[in-house]
């Protein structure tokens, strides 16, 4: 029932009578269902004025959404993992989510990163997940985070990213992660899930956030911005993916170690292939290639230490 309160919420404060009438229930009755949303993570905001959303809520009918991905948007206050929400809300046998539907939360008790870290949702972050129905064939799978990655640059507009699925501040803390999950079928996946994290307000200890380079952008308005840019680079020509990618990288070039399922690869980033791995010489003078893994660059521009738990 608490849910039936949210939609009628706004950034400016309405009188419980107000919101009463349009539920059909007392003002007590409103104040109860507030307050249970507010337990459950959402940012109400409750004040002699009356009851409201915090400023740039990602709720649905306060994102400008302008395309086809988040036109079908849940938001919540606390999941277990938006990652396994849109799943499970794509295997609904009544209302199957579509193409492009995304789930945001400001909580996750059960969130993860890449290779089964914890995925922190610190508060003033952005989180969310988005669907992608299939088929998708291997290749294309590949550069999918890279492609976010892109987006993810384009709708900051700071920083650099580095292999496969970070996008660091210009003094290589970590601002925002990736996280692709894919249900495979042989060759190809039947669908996949693209799980992004951004610190916008505030961020972890030794991490970035976006309020540092772009003060007072709202979760609101950059969520509509990333699906925006999430939706023109997952449909560009994987040739234009490549060239984005590497305009805006801080991995090239660069000396790095990679830790990947084969052990550890240390050497200097060249390039990458056509698929998007990560093209390294190695001291010893060969070129091996990195398809996936977690990477440490080494210099001037230092990365995030490496953590126990992934954090956006």
């Amino acid at each position: 029932m608490p849910a039936r309160l949210l939609p009628l919420l706004t950034e400016v404060p309405q009188s419980g009578d107000a919101l009463g009438a349009q539920l059909g229930v007392g003002r007590v009755t409103v104040n109860t269902l507030a307050r249970r949303l507010a337990e459950d993570g959402v940012p109400v905001v409750i004040t002699r004025g009356g009851y409201a959303l915090a400023p740039g809520t990602p709720a649905p009918h306060l994102v400008p959404v302008t395309g086809t991905f988040g036109r079908a948007l849940r938001y919540c206050g606390t999941v277990g993992s938006t990652q396994d929400e849109a799943r499970a809300w794509a295997d609904d046998p009544h209302r199957p989510a579509p193409h492009g539907a995304v789930v945001v939360a400001e909580r996750q008790t059960a969130g993860r990163g890449r290779r089964g870290r914890t995925w922190n949702t610190p508060h003033g972050s952005l989180v969310l997940s988005v669907l992608l129905h299939g088929p998708l064939p291997l290749p294309d799978l590949a550069l999918l985070p890279l492609a976010a990655g892109v987006a993810l640059h384009a709708a900051c507009g700071v920083g650099g990213l580095k292999w496969p699925n970070d996008l660091l501040a210009p003094d290589g803390r970590k601002l925002a992660g990736i996280l692709l999950e894919a249900d495979l079928r042989g060759e190809e996946a039947r669908r996949a899930v693209l799980g992004i994290g951004v610190n916008v307000s505030a961020a972890p200890e030794g991490a970035a956030f976006l309020w540092e380079f772009s003060p007072g952008l709202t979760r609101a308005a950059l969520l509509a911005r990333i699906l925006a840019e999430l939706e023109r680079w997952l449909a560009a020509p994987p040739a234009d993916v490549l060239a984005a990618w590497r305009g805006a990288n801080v991995t090239l070039g660069r000396e790095v170690r990679v830790s990947t399922p084969r052990g550890l690869l240390s050497g200097t980033a060249l390039d990458l292939d056509a698929h998007g791995s990560l093209l390294i010489r190695t001291p010893q003078g060969a070129t091996v290639t990195a398809h996936a893994g977690d990477v440490q660059l080494v210099g001037t521009l230092a990365p995030s230490p490496p953590p126990q738990e992934d954090t956006p």
